[in-house]
């Protein structure tokens, strides 16, 4: 992930939008999510108990990313 990236849409495998990545650190995108989409992957996603404003996305969770989004693997 690059700075490049800061401002996607992070889409998952329905096509639905769950976050937007609000910032890149260290090749780490991290998520701003959508609270009513977001409450229904954050355990696939290992983020579980986590309370922060933005999340980590690892790039094994990644399908693929274009030039407007970042598309998650099933999870």
């Amino acid at each position: 992930m690059t700075d490049d990236d800061e401002g996607k849409r992070v889409i998952n495998q329905n096509g639905d939008e769950i976050g937007v990545v609000a910032e890149v650190r260290e090749d780490t995108a991290y998520i701003d999510p959508d609270p009513g989409m977001f409450e229904s992957i954050k355990d696939k996603l290992g983020w579980g108990d986590i309370d922060e404003d933005t999340y980590p996305l690892q790039d094994e969770n990644i399908e693929q990313v274009t030039n407007d989004e970042i598309r998650l693997q099933r999870l």
